[in-house]
């Protein structure tokens, strides 16, 4: 891989680690924001779903406009905007601020993360798509593990409100580096409506990532509680788990990389959710049997995020020409599924209790491997006719 990739793909990192950062350092922070405004935890978690709303109604239009406009553009601008979001959250005089500041945030993460996918896509080497994509992913992925530990150190020695004067110092000096990183990362050529024809197309493909996340985030949103109620979990035992269910989200994603780039986007990301519904039952079978538990969150992780990074990198080269709005509509996807999960898994254990969760995360599993198999296009036959 020559310089230039390298500098790209670490550009893209760390900056989808600072965006991971942003999403998950703020739930260890709740108790001590909610002390400090004089408002109940409950309200306070108003400022994770106005962020998730926020992401998930806005980023297939910033996908749009960088598909038109060009992508470095809109990314260099959603730093900004994160930059100023995040020191919003930090001096906000009131809670009202303070929830006007996570939907600017919102705002900032919609306008770069599948950005920042979709322009990886745009410079990958055609064969390499799979392993770029699979890089860049592992640093979001990264932030999912490390970012509650990096803002409850922060907070431990400078307060809550440095972890996101230093997230906005980060965001100014990336908003540098990528302007300078996507100067020659090329724009599409395209006056056309983009979405001409192809809308119920893309939501029928990227539905399969919204039933991915039900299939992941209905058992992971109580994966804590459910560790401590049905195994007697200690606080230290929790983390441990969450740490080899994170460990195996990043390297599901860098080997699904060389995976996909080998033998083809379709058959891993097929082959993927095949072995993640035969994880999940596993996993609920020896939910309550102490120590296999880490073995299996590793696997599910493992496979499950190989079956993501392969989707992404399945969605680049199908729609190579829309890559930001599909990008985006997937990540809107993303969100969609996992406020679905959380409400489902809220039900499912209401219901039946926390055993139950893997065996209802493997249905939907298995719904999005279904529609998986969806044909999409091939846009080689489309520049042959095209082109004659």
């Amino acid at each position: 891989m020559k310089f230039r990739g390298w500098v790209c793909l670490s550009v893209g990192w760390i900056t989808l680690f600072l965006m991971g950062i942003d999403l998950f350092v703020v739930s260890p922070l709740l108790p001590f924001i909610a002390e400090a405004y004089n408002v109940s935890s409950a309200m306070t978690g108003w400022m994770v779903t106005v962020f998730a709303v926020t992401y998930a109604l806005v980023a297939p239009f910033f996908g749009w406009l960088s598909d038109k406009n060009g992508r470095r553009a809109m990314i260099t601008f959603g730093l900004l905007l994160f930059v100023m979001s995040n020191i919003l959250t930090a001096f906000a005089p009131s809670f009202f601020w303070l929830i006007v500041s996570r939907i600017l945030a919102g705002l900032s993460v919609a306008s770069i993360t599948p950005l920042i996918y979709a322009i990886i896509g745009d410079i990958a080497p055609a064969n390499r798509t799979g392993t770029w994509l699979s890089i860049v992913v592992s640093g979001h992925l990264t932030a999912l593990w490390a970012g509650a530990p990096f803002g409850t150190l922060l907070e431990h020695f400078l307060g809550w409100r440095s972890v996101f004067v230093v997230m906005a110092m980060i965001g100014a000096i990336l908003a540098i580096v990528n302007f300078n990183t996507w100067k020659y990362a090329s724009k599409n050529d395209l006056t056309r409506n983009l979405l001409a024809g192809n809308l119920l197309r893309i939501l029928g493909s990227v539905s399969v990532t919204t039933f991915w996340a039900i299939s992941m985030y209905a058992l992971y949103v109580y994966l804590g509680a459910s560790l401590y109620y049905e195994n007697r979990f200690s606080a230290t035992q929790i983390a441990l788990a969450i740490t080899f269910y994170g460990i195996g989200a990043v390297l599901g994603s860098l080997i699904s990389g060389q995976l996909t780039d080998r033998f083809g986007e379709r058959n891993i990301s097929k082959v993927t959710l095949i072995f993640l519904i035969l994880i999940l039952v596993c996993l609920g079978i020896f939910f309550s049997s102490g120590d296999w538990i880490y073995f299996f969150l590793f696997l599910w992780a493992l496979v499950g995020y190989a079956g993501f990074t392969s989707y992404q990198a399945r969605l680049a080269v199908e729609y190579s020409n829309e890559r930001g709005i599909v990008m985006a509509w997937n990540n809107t996807a993303l969100y969609i599924g996992i406020t679905i999960g959380s409400m489902i898994g809220g039900y499912v254990i209401t219901k039946w209790g926390y055993p139950s969760l893997p065996y209802v995360c493997s249905i939907a599993a298995i719904l999005s491997f279904i529609l998986s198999t969806q044909k999409v296009k091939e846009r080689k036959k489309e520049a042959v006719v095209s082109d004659s």
